[in-house]
């Protein structure tokens, strides 16, 4: 298995198919997804972000798309949180 470079980060997802809500919490009445980087040499940074929706299908939707697409980079976590 390969090593990440440095300074990637690495999202840590715990899921199960038992719960489809999963890293979504609703704060009154708008959904937030929350979930958690590893940088470089052990950090970590733990983020919420808003879905800005009160629809709880928009929502698993919109986790879904940004966790697929935090998944799929490889930049510091700087740069993800200034989108």
């Amino acid at each position: 298995m390969s090593q990440a470079p440095r300074n990637s980060i690495r999202l840590s997802l715990r899921t199960t198919a038992l719960n489809a809500d999963h890293h979504l919490w609703n704060n009154n009445g708008t959904y937030w997804c929350h979930f958690t980087l590893h940088g470089p040499r052990g950090t970590k940074q733990r983020i919420r972000r808003s879905l800005r929706t009160a629809d709880l299908a928009a929502a698993r939707e919109r986790r879904d798309a940004l966790l697929s697409r935090l998944n799929a980079l490889s930049i510091p976590p700087s740069v993800v949180l200034a989108a």
